[in-house]
């Protein structure tokens, strides 16, 4: 028998009635709160070039860093992050990609990844797949010496400061020249406004996309902000050299290179000695050492400070609270550790990064120390986002980690660095760090394991990586040689075949030398440094040659360290 559909009606009713009790007798959920957990959440990506972990939220009690640390406050701060090679671009890639550069055969500045990795879906891409506006201003990709931005990345061109590096007339005067352009000051301190350099300029233009985004709030964004310092030259505002107490700074401790380390390991700090005002090889003075390092605070601080506007104006448009935030130092930065400047290096001050991740839901105000790499971020922000995993990346998620800080995420982590050995050519040195200790193995690509070099560190006796460790403990050695199989050989660097027959066919006719070969050849004591009587060794020209000698010893103290001889040489 059918029941009347009055009697329908009236069970409804009785039934919704009782359920709106049920939830006024239970906390209530505001429907503004279960339309947001339906909305895709944004993501705000801040990109720092040379950024490294002297923060004071890492525990640097120099640094005045107030927004890096409230962002910390509201996040998940990494104390083990790494990046996969400690130079721009390749650095860059493994963000942007998830795809580690000895995966793409790219180390260098110049080479776009789409050269070897054509179809590769970029963080850019992936969100837009997604239904994601895209947008970059400041450095995201490389762009500049021979290398461009990725455009299939972006909603819309994205945004590049204009304005000189300089504010002062005396910063460019006597410019040196150098293979990437003139090169004025290292370092700059003028009353100016923030907005005068790029940094400025970006957070403004960061401030006006976020403000178009709060007025079209169903489309969801994937916006990429790259800050430009610390990158040399070291300038900012007066206002932030002013913050930080010069009288607390310390040059390093150690100012050699480690112990037993391969010859070709450590680097002269070509990026820095490009600048005008500092010396081309030799010492540094401690002074000028002082003010660099008070530069490279300064410079923190003055990003720092276009941070926080960017942050602000997520949370004054009420943003923030389905913004995921990720901070990201592309490399670590050598101040004077090992007598080294700049990056380019496997050493724990290059590769060693800081990242803190704040998402919605997620917990606030702690530490891991989860080994993470860069390429891991592009997994992790498509699972917060709510996203299917993308496919063909070298990445692993550690969002489970912003839920349980304690949780590990790797057992390792691996980085690469290139370099020229002496009588081999071009070898990689790919590193393993895990909780404890770096392994490097420096070989050719495709080489076997006996042809290979090794340094090994142990971060809990010697935290500056005093003494390469490798003879001393072949069992450990070892276990860190079963983490490295587990990953594919290192592809060569990619070149062009054109640009390689000419490079070949100039080869043909003018052998290039190389000069850390004939360093090592002639050092006969193994002292590391050149007499006058090592020094004419071979000599094509035995009465022009001790002129030579004199011009290539620049500090007069009668021999040539590696340094003397192989830049005075080029």
């Amino acid at each position: 028998m059918k029941r009347p559909r009055n009697s329908i009606a009236s069970l409804l009713l009785l039934v919704g009635s009782a359920l709106l009790a049920n939830v006024a007798c239970s906390d209530w959920v505001d429907a503004t709160e279960i339309e947001s957990s339906q909305q895709k959440k944004n993501v705000l990506l801040i990109c720092v070039d040379d950024l490294k972990p002297i923060l004071r939220c890492y525990g640097d009690p120099i640094s005045v860093t107030p927004n890096l640390d409230k962002l910390a406050e509201q996040g998940v701060l990494f104390e083990k992050a790494y990046c996969n090679q400690a130079v721009c671009s390749p650095s860059r890639n493994a963000l942007m990609c998830s795809l580690r550069p000895q995966s793409l055969g790219i180390y260098d500045l110049a080479t776009n990844f789409r050269k070897t990795a054509p179809e590769a879906v970029t963080l850019g891409q992936f969100f837009q797949k997604h239904g994601y506006r895209a947008e970059s201003m400041g450095k995201i990709f490389h762009v500049g010496h021979g290398n461009q931005d990725d455009t299939a990345s972006w909603s819309v061109p994205s945004f590049r400061p204009k304005g000189s590096s300089y504010a002062l007339a005396e910063s460019t005067e006597g410019a040196r020249d150098s293979k990437n352009g003139p090169r004025g000051a290292a370092f700059e301190s003028a009353d100016v406004p923030d907005d005068f350099y790029g940094d400025g300029k970006i957070a403004n233009e960061a401030v006006k996309r976020l403000q178009a985004a709060s007025e079209n709030p169903d489309q969801p964004f994937f916006m990429a902000v790259g800050f430009l310092k610390p990158h040399l030259p070291f300038v900012a505002p007066k206002k932030y050299w002013d913050l930080i107490d010069a009288t607390k700074i310390q040059t390093a401790k150690l100012k050699k290179a480690p112990e037993g380390a391969p010859s070709y390991a450590p680097q002269f700090g070509g990026e820095l000695r490009a600048y005008k005002d500092m010396p081309e090889q030799g010492a540094i003075e401690e002074e000028t050492q002082r003010t660099l390092i008070h530069g490279y605070y300064a410079a923190t601080s003055y990003m720092d400070a276009q941070l926080g506007k960017v942050l602000d104006e997520l949370d004054r448009n009420g943003l923030r609270e389905n913004t995921i935030v990720v901070l990201w130092g592309d490399h670590g930065w050598h101040l004077g550790d090992h007598g080294m400047w700049c990056k380019h290096t496997n050493y724990e001050q290059a590769t060693r990064i800081p990242l803190i991740v704040s998402a919605p839901g997620k917990k606030p105000g702690v530490r891991s120390s989860a080994l993470v790499e860069t390429v891991d971020i592009y997994p992790t922000l498509a699972e917060l986002a709510g996203l299917p995993a993308p496919e063909q990346i070298d990445g692993k998620s550690f969002a489970a980690v912003l839920d349980k800080p304690s949780q590990m995420s790797r057992d390792h982590v691996i980085h690469v660095y290139p370099r020229s050995a002496p009588g081999v050519g071009q070898v990689i040195g790919r590193a393993i760090r895990n909780d404890r200790y770096r392994m490097v193995e420096w070989k050719k690509p495709g080489e076997s394991e006996a042809t290979a070099e090794y340094e090994l560190y142990d971060y809990a006796s010697d935290p500056l990586e005093s003494k390469n460790l490798a003879s001393e403990k072949p069992n450990v050695l070892a276990e860190l040689k079963k983490f490295l199989a587990k990953h594919p050989e290192a592809k060569q660097q990619w070149k062009d075949l054109a640009t390689a027959n000419s490079s070949n066919a100039v080869s043909n006719t003018k052998p290039k030398q190389d000069r850390n070969a004939m360093f090592d050849r002639r050092d006969s004591n193994r002292d590391g440094s050149l007499t006058k009587e090592e020094f004419m060794q071979g000599q094509p020209d035995p009465e022009e040659a001790p002129k030579r000698f004199l011009r290539f010893d620049k500090d007069k103290n009668g021999v040539l360290s590696r340094e003397e001889f192989v830049l005075s040489g080029k």
